[in-house]
């Protein structure tokens, strides 16, 4: 059984090294490493879901496109369910036992969300990830209003253990450091709005960087308004979905 699963990791690695998101094959790896340091006795299928949990986005025919959804829960809900599929062809091809695949297969279609303890480390270590090595390829690639919306996002999803580890990482350019302090002020911003919910229509304001953060409470929702010399202002922040993946 040891063969099958080198094979699966080698033949998941070749497909991911095609991928055009430049960030996609070290995001891999470094997934992996960060699911070891949670869990240094993680289990081979944790550990192939780790490397392999992207994988249909490298798969141009094949993966799930961001404009064909409304909403991007539910984007990201198909992306995990199609790169189980393609993980489930891949581990059928390398032999592997029945058993370890479909665990594969279960852990990659919730590693956005978790609800378990093992899908709840993977999607610690794919979060964190992103923190520690996509956010700069995505910076440069989709500009600071469109980062500082995936950030914000991204840092939601973290464990509240994660998320002070997060707060820790340092970028070698201050526009990255600025960006990521926005994101943890407006996520607690947020957790105050929240926190406040009891009152009739909750404002609260906060500043940062240039940037003057203001959430109200109304109608069930949160408003969102971000404007100043910081960055342009930030429309669509009120729901925190980026708009590309």
């Amino acid at each position: 059984m040891n063969n099958s699963i080198e094979r699966v990791k080698q033949a998941i690695e070749a497909v991911v090294a095609e991928s055009s998101v430049p960030e996609d094959p070290v995001h891999s790896k470094n997934t992996l490493e960060w699911l070891l340091r949670l869990k240094p006795d993680a289990d081979e299928a944790l550990q192939i879901a780790a490397i392999g949990h992207d994988i249909e986005r490298a798969i141009e025919c094949r993966k799930v496109r961001r404009a064909d959804f409304d909403h991007y829960d539910e984007f990201k809900a198909a992306h995990a369910r199609n790169s189980a599929l393609v993980l489930r062809e891949i581990m059928q091809k390398c032999g592997l036992p029945t058993a370890i695949s479909d665990d594969v297969c279960r852990l990659v279609c919730r590693h956005e969300v978790g609800g378990d303890q093992r899908s709840d480390l993977l999607k610690d270590a794919d979060a964190i990830s992103y923190f520690d090595v996509n956010l700069p390829f995505y910076f440069e690639r989709e500009g600071y209003a469109e980062t500082l919306r995936r950030t914000l996002w991204g840092y939601r999803r973290l464990s509240a253990g994660m998320r002070h580890l997060a707060r820790t990482i340092t970028y070698e350019t201050d526009s990255l450091n600025t960006l990521l302090r926005e994101a943890v002020l407006a996520a607690n911003v947020e957790f105050l709005v929240a926190w406040w919910l009891p009152c009739a229509t909750p404002v609260i304001a906060a500043s940062f960087g240039g940037v003057t953060y203001q959430a109200s409470f109304a109608a069930g929702e949160i408003r969102w308004l971000a404007t100043g010399s910081g960055c342009a202002p930030l429309a669509g922040l009120e729901d925190g979905y980026p708009s590309n993946p």
